[in-house]
């Protein structure tokens, strides 16, 4: 099907209502309803979640939607098969959930509605709890829409990868300044319609759309998917926003937009995102958030009861403050009780550098990630190093520049052994920092291997029960939508000693 953009779309859907009621039905068949392409995520050993949302002008409040899925390409071996109902109360998403498939398989699915078809997408199952098995998984986050263009995408949709994960700020809730390089329709993000028309728009992307049918997603949110450093019920919204209404309109538009499952629907301002699933004999994947249930940042600029700064050690006590929480004490007993002692990889899909990381001498960090909930990750690490859990690597994102680091049981002791990996992921498309003011940081920060905010991409994984092989990869041109994607670095960590190592 051609790409057709949003704002093509909602020209034709004023034609349409300007025209004769006749000429409205007769054309109605012709309005794309699988504009926004399909997607696949959660997979486990009997089966996954489907997605798909149907597009255009004049829908009927209930509209029925069948699926199926197949063995081949060609659809001519068909395995399972539903029908699903497509709510307006829900943006007409589709969330179908297939089980009873045969694990460690590929499939392929598609969807029908008003008389269309849609694209075809490729999916797969999980191995088996007991199987033996090996994991090509990459990892994804911030993909500004008016930042730059999804070269990266592009080349992900073509990399062969088992799994995608993408780690957060899907969308970007503020409106384009006058010279970005393409543009966010409409302005702030306000509403649940607002909400909703950004996802569309992002998602009308073809490089994007193709990625999601390239295989199963798994997702966590980060903060520009509500309002930009918000933690918890708190924001540095702008005067006059209902804070908990803005949550649950984004909340909604989140859930509506990707291959989430029934039960994850939101209620009201509450949607659970962290749960784990097991990759056979290979690896146990958590998927946390660090969003819904955090503290406020500590030490926030003035006028502000929220939101991220960078501040000196010494001039925020609160930073060492034991009882602060960046998962909430329920997640944190979570993730505590749910490590994997019989694989031989425990992978951390969560938002942003774990990796201590400081720009002064005396200290100085930033308060929206790991460094303002110092002893969370603490408590987090303490326990892989006192059980000495096998595999420990940490995939994040967030802050715009590739990092590979070692996690250290206590950052302040240079002996202090590495207990975990870390594979910190740049933007897809988001603008980076100042690489000179990174270069000068690593001498403070001798646990990094890695560190490049000169950079937009994704990183890659080849995962086997003995090392993890990692692929660093960077876009060429940003503003390119054709740019090439080169692998900027190699490094592989030992299943038997934590620590990444260049290859």
């Amino acid at each position: 099907m051609p790409h057709t953009t949003r704002r093509q779309l909602l020209q034709r859907a004023s034609l349409l209502l300007a025209a004769p009621a006749f000429v409205r039905h007769a054309r109605a068949a012709e309005i794309p309803r699988f504009a926004l392409g399909v997607a696949s995520g959660q997979p486990r050993a009997d089966g996954m979640v489907l997605w798909t949302r149907l597009t255009g002008a004049e829908l009927p409040p209930r509209v029925p939607v069948d699926w199926e899925l197949a063995d081949d390409e060609a659809f001519t071996r068909i395995v399972a098969r539903g029908r699903e109902e497509a709510e307006a109360a829900w943006a007409h998403s589709v969330h179908a959930e297939p089980a009873g498939l045969a694990s460690d398989r590929w499939y392929f699915y598609r969807f029908r509605a008003l008389g269309q078809q849609s694209r075809s997408g490729r999916t797969r199952t999980a191995p088996a709890p007991d199987a033996a098995a090996t994991l090509r998984l990459a990892i994804a986050s911030c993909q500004r829409w008016d930042q730059g263009h999804y070269a990266a995408w592009r080349h992900a949709a073509a990399a062969s990868l088992d799994c995608m994960a993408f780690l957060g700020d899907y969308i970007y809730e503020s409106a384009s300044p006058a010279d970005a390089p393409r543009r966010h329709d409409g302005g702030r993000l306000r509403s649940l319609d607002d909400y909703r028309a950004r996802y569309a728009q992002y998602k009308s992307d073809p490089a994007l759309q193709d990625a999601h049918a390239a295989c199963p997603w798994l997702l966590v949110w980060d903060d520009h998917e509500v309002e930009n450093d918000y933690a918890g019920s708190m924001a540095t919204t702008p005067r006059g926003l209902d804070m908990a209404a803005l949550r649950a309109a984004a909340y909604q538009a989140y859930w509506e937009h990707q291959p989430f499952a029934k039960a994850q629907r939101p209620r009201g301002m509450d949607m659970r995102i962290y749960g784990r699933l097991d990759w056979g004999r290979l690896a146990r994947i958590h998927l946390l958030d660090d969003r819904q249930y955090r503290d406020p940042q500590a030490c926030p600029a003035p006028p502000h009861t929220s939101g991220s700064n960078a501040v000196l050690l010494r001039d925020c006590p609160a930073l060492a403050d034991p009882a602060r929480t960046l998962l909430g004490r329920e997640q944190e007993q979570w993730l505590a009780d749910g490590w994997s002692l019989e694989r031989p990889w425990n992978l951390l899909a969560q938002q942003t550098l774990m990796a201590r990381y400081t720009s002064r001498p005396e200290g100085r960090y930033w308060t929206d990630g790991w460094d303002g909930y110092a002893a969370a990750r603490q408590r987090l690490l303490a326990p892989v190093a006192a059980r000495r859990v096998p595999g420990v690597v940490a995939l994040g994102g967030d802050v715009h520049a590739h990092f590979v680091a070692d996690l250290k049981a206590d950052f302040d002791d240079a002996k202090s052994p590495i207990v975990a990996s870390e594979f910190c992921g740049t933007s897809i498309s988001s603008r980076g920092g100042d690489q000179r003011r990174v270069e000068a940081a690593l001498a403070l920060n001798p646990h990094l291997h890695y560190a490049h905010a000169d950079q937009r991409g994704y990183m890659a994984f080849e995962i086997g029960p003995r090392e993890l092989k990692a692929s660093v990869l960077a876009v060429e041109q940003p503003l390119d939508p054709a740019s090439a994607v080169q692998v900027a670095a190699r490094f592989v960590v030992d299943a038997a000693r934590p620590g990444p190592q260049r290859a």
